[in-house]
C-alpha cells in the first residue's frame, strides 16, 4: 500500500510539491526508515524545499511500478520482499530520467539493474537473494561494515564530488555486501562511472553520467550527524527531485 509520510509544514509558492517514491519495506528496526521522516522536514525547513513522500512497498513497487514521481529513492532494508520490485523502481528512474537515490541496498540493486538490463548480464545475481545462483555480481564483504565508518575517496569532476564538496569524506555503513571487482569494466564500458571508493579502492559510489541525477552509494548518507540537517547527497537528490516537478510543470 502506498502510503505519504507525516510530513508537515507547506512550503508557499505556486510550483507543485516534487513527489518522492521511498521505495522499500518500511520497518522500525531499519534506523535509516525512522531517520528519514526528520531528515524530509529539515529539507523543508531548512531548505524551503517542497516535498511530498510515499513509502512504496517493493512488492507494489514490482506489481504497479513507480512512474510519474519526481524522485524515487530505493532505501536500505534489504533483502527486500521483491527484488522485481526494487529492480523495477531503478529501471524506470534510469529509463525515464527521474532522479534516482540508491543508498545500501540500493546501490546493490541499481548496479545489478544496470548489469542486467544494459550489459547484458541477464543471470548476475545478488547473494542475498540467490546464493547458489552461477554468476554472483553482489557477494557478501569478506569483512562487514554493518556499524562501521569508513573513508570515500571521490573522483573529481562527478556528482558525487561535487555534491561532497571534498575528496575525501568520512561516511557510515550499515550492510554486508558488495560489487564483485570482475565485473566493474564491463559496467564501466556500458557507462556506469564509480565515483567513490575506500581507501584501498573498493568501489563505495556509482554514478550515471548524462543523466539528470542518478546516485547510488554503499554508504547511508541517512545515518551522518544527528539527523537535524540532510546529508549533501540527500539534499542533491531533493533539489534534483524539485527541479525535475518543476520542469514538468512548465512542460504541461
Amino acid at each position: 500500500m502506498t502510503t505519504s509520510l507525516p510530513v508537515t509544514g507547506q512550503t508557499a509558492g505556486t510550483a507543485r510539491a516534487a513527489r518522492l517514491a521511498l521505495v522499500g519495506d518500511r520497518s522500525p528496526n531499519v534506523r535509516s526508515h525512522i531517520r528519514i521522516p526528520g531528515l524530509l522536514d529539515a529539507l523543508r525547513e531548512r531548505e524551503h524545499l517542497d516535498l511530498e513522500a510515499y513509502w512504496i512497498a517493493t512488492e507494489e513497487a514490482a506489481a504497479q511500478g513507480v512512474e510519474g514521481f519526481d524522485g524515487i529513492w530505493v532505501l536500505p532494508g534489504s533483502p527486500y520482499r521483491s527484488e522485481a520490485g526494487a529492480l523495477r523502481a531503478v529501471r524506470t528512474a534510469r529509463e525515464q530520467n527521474i532522479p534516482f537515490l540508491g543508498t545500501c541496498g540500493g546501490f546493490q540493486h541499481a548496479v545489478l539493474e544496470f548489469a542486467r538490463n544494459v550489459c547484458g548480464l541477464a543471470d548476475a545475481a545478488h547473494a542475498e537473494n540467490d546464493p547458489t545462483a552461477e554468476r554472483q555480481l553482489i557477494v557478501p564483504l569478506a569483512c562487514s561494515l554493518v556499524g562501521h565508518e569508513g573513508a570515500v575517496r571521490l573522483e573529481p569532476g562527478t556528482l558525487a564530488r561535487e555534491l561532497l564538496g571534498t575528496e575525501r569524506s568520512l561516511e557510515r555503513y550499515h550492510c554486508s555486501y558488495a560489487l564483485v571487482e570482475e565485473y566493474l569494466e564491463t559496467l564501466r564500458g556500458h557507462g556506469l562511472r564509480f565515483s567513490g571508493t575506500d581507501d584501498e579502492g573498493a568501489v563505495r559510489v556509482a554514478e550515471l553520467p548524462g543523466h539528470p541525477f542518478f546516485l547510488a552509494t554503499l554508504f547511508q548518507p541517512e545515518l551522518a550527524g544527528d539527523g537535524a540537517r540532510a546529508h549533501p547527497v540527500i539534499r542533491g537528490f531533493a533539489a534534483a527531485a524539485v527541479l525535475h516537478a518543476a520542469t514538468a510543470k512548465a512542460a504541461a
